[in-house]
């Protein structure tokens, strides 16, 4: 997985509170399709690609399937935008330094 395929999975907002919905605990396509704007097909498809990029996991139980968030998909993510925190701390210090000097 890439942090592109991630950004892309979770920038469809029905997709996102998809994600979100999971957060707390596992749930099967039914369980989400109650609390969504779009149809139970419309969730599994939403599932599917968020299946895809490696951001939830799907285990069988039963005749149904339970989906989860899978964290570590979460990493790379994570790492990307890491990065960005990393150049505003040192431009932050920079700054600071540069205004120690001037007084």
């Amino acid at each position: 997985m890439t942090y592109e395929q991630a950004l892309t999975a979770l920038a469809d907002p029905t997709r996102r509170h998809i994600f979100e919905a999971l957060r707390d605990h596992p749930k099967t396509v039914g369980e989400l399709a109650l609390t969504q704007p779009v149809s139970r097909p419309a969730v599994s498809q939403h599932l599917k690609v968020l299946q895809s990029a490696q951001l939830v996991s799907v285990k069988p139980k039963g005749n149904k399937r339970l989906y989860a968030v899978k964290r570590e998909g979460l990493e790379e993510l994570r790492s990307y935008l890491d990065s960005f925190w990393s150049d505003v701390l040192s431009a932050y210090s920079a700054e600071i330094a540069k205004r120690v000097d001037n007084n």
